[in-house]
């Protein structure tokens, strides 16, 4: 992926800083201000794509051709891109931890230009998934060990969306995607039935259930709303019965009053001797949809959760940001109401046992015995750290830290986060960064910091 996945100013701005001869080592940190209304914490995603990008980022032949030609960038400037790489240090969250407002996902260290020249891509990711993944590990605390899985293809904002969001919610518990792509590039178990043009292109349901279940008889879904859903049940049980099939069977409900269809229809099937037949729900669900089904009492097995997943459609986006912190060796911070940054290179303490009580402190900082630093180093000197992440290990972090998280936070509906604290040698530091920028006789409430 070329350089040019960016802003334009960017791209100014690290014109600049070369022009200029600015080559000091700059710490920008990447963190949302503040957690939706809805959410009690986050789940950290995108590392992966995130690391990707800065690996093999470079200014291509053609995107030094378009600058020249377009935007009328000069020849030394262009000169300094077409050798710019990233050579430089990344701290990062890792995927399926839980975080919350203010704490870094992600830090770069690095020569101002290069560290600046990523801002654009790595919010996108960074956000992007963090969003998807916080959403999906709704639903699946909603289905309380119940399977859900990712139908959210068709509705997702373009393709590469779509992966990500089959990938992030793999990592929070999915137990499978519709997104075969998906399936065969990260190795997850690709599910799905029949759409209900595969009924109404047969003279009859019984037919269409028929001819499906002849071809896959070793896994038949039963799609039985089409018309009558009660009578598709009956339909799909006759089917059964007349090929004498056993294995992974199960019906689909796709609309309608989906817990009374539920029940009723696991009383066909219980009275049909079908008492392993799975009863698929699916259409219009969510986390707040799960929770009012199982309150509900409805013997629902699996989840398909599409739309609302795939967009995080009560919460699309977070307020994310990439902010400088350090350069040249000296803290900076900004002061703009509402706004205001904490300045130096900072590290997350958790506890490693019980409550997380987070705290927000310096990198450099001592890690008490009893806490554990949530940001490690991904990559050193332009070069990841370690190969061996995969999806499995990122679900266990997430599995690890929803045990650990309070209940008010899990909470579907007025979820309360954990609060989050900072050291005194970051408050410490915030004193004297303020003392050293701020114009004089003005004063900005330092203790208003992100919410803390």
């Amino acid at each position: 992926m070329g350089a040019l996945w960016t802003d334009l100013y960017e791209l100014n701005m690290a014109a600049s800083y070369l022009r200029r001869g600015m080559a000091g080592p700059a710490t920008f940190s990447l963190f949302v201000r503040h957690l939706p209304p809805e959410r009690g914490y986050l789940v950290a995603a995108g590392l992966a794509d995130a690391l990707r990008f800065i690996e093999s980022y470079t200014f291509t032949a053609d995107d030094l051709a378009y600058l020249r030609d377009v935007h009328d960038f000069d020849e030394s400037t262009l000169k300094a891109f077409a050798g710019l790489h990233f050579s430089g240090d990344v701290w990062a969250v890792p995927e399926g931890r839980i975080v919350f407002a203010d704490e870094p996902l992600l830090e770069v260290t690095a020569p101002i230009a290069e560290g600046q020249l990523l801002e654009t891509y790595l919010l996108n990711q960074m956000t992007f998934q963090t969003t998807i993944a916080s959403k999906a590990a709704r639903c699946v605390v909603a289905a309380g060990g119940r399977d859900v899985v990712d139908f959210s293809f068709r509705r997702t904002q373009g393709p590469d969306a779509a992966l990500s969001v089959a990938r992030v919610s793999a990592i929070v518990g999915f137990a499978g995607t519709s997104n075969v792509e998906a399936a065969r590039r990260f190795g997850l178990r690709a599910v799905g039935t029949m759409a209900h043009s595969y009924i109404q292109a047969f003279p009859t349901e019984r037919e269409a259930f028929r001819a499906f279940a002849e071809d896959f008889p070793e896994s038949t879904t039963f799609l039985v709303d089409t018309f009558d859903t009660l009578d598709g049940v009956r339909s799909a049980i006759d089917v059964i019965r007349d090929l004498g099939l056993s294995a992974q069977l199960g019906i689909r409900l796709d609309s309608g009053d989906l817990s009374d269809l539920a029940r009723e229809s696991r009383g066909l099937l219980d009275g049909a001797g079908l008492t392993d037949a799975r009863i698929v729900a699916s259409g219009g669900l969510d986390e707040y949809v799960i929770t009012r089904l199982l309150a509900d009492g409805a013997p629902i097995d699996t989840f398909g959760v599409g739309t609302k997943m795939g967009v995080s459609a009560d919460a699309p986006y977070l307020d994310s940001v990439y902010k400088l912190v350090a350069y040249g060796g000296r803290p900076v911070m900004k002061l703009s109401p509402a706004k205001v940054t904490a300045p130096g290179a900072k590290q997350v303490f958790r506890r490693v046992d019980g409550p997380f009580d987070d705290v927000i402190g310096l990198r450099d900082e001592p890690i008490a015995p009893e806490r554990e630093p949530l940001l490690v180093p991904v990559m050193r000197d332009g070069r990841p750290v370690d190969e061996g992440d995969d999806l499995h290990s990122a679900n266990e972090r997430f599995r690890r830290d929803l045990l650990r998280l309070p209940g008010s936070a899990r909470r579907i509906e007025r979820p309360v986060h954990p609060l989050v604290r900072r050291s005194r040698r970051l408050d410490d530091l915030i004193a004297r960064t303020e003392r050293s920028v701020a114009p004089e006789n003005s004063h900005t409430d330092a203790g208003s910091l992100g919410g803390l």
